[in-house]
């Protein structure tokens, strides 16, 4: 859970700062208005794709370690389970 607010925070701070530097673009072009635009797409383009990926590569993180506290789990709830068998084989025997 506190993975998943740590990316979140993570891609809007990306894209906080994606706005910002367009947007800083756009006042300080020495270009022309439509060869600035279209570096500002392409550079927006860029931004997008490295997004995705950092996304993509952030849920398959949180996919592994999601597999791996399962197996952890399972393996407690056994041990656990494995106890009470144990204990209560225990005590029928002793009535």
């Amino acid at each position: 859970m506190k993975s998943l607010k740590i990316t979140g925070k993570i891609i809007g701070a990306t894209m906080a700062g994606a706005l910002a530097g367009a947007a800083l673009g756009v006042l300080f072009a020495p270009a022309k208005g439509s060869k600035t635009r279209s570096k500002i797409t392409s550079r927006a383009n860029d931004m997008a794709k490295d997004l995705k990926k950092k996304v993509r590569n952030e849920v398959k993180s949180l996919g592994k370690k999601a597999k791996e506290l399962k197996k952890v789990a399972d393996q407690k709830v056994n041990e656990v389970v494995d106890t009470v068998v144990k204990k209560a084989e225990t005590l029928k025997q002793q009535n």
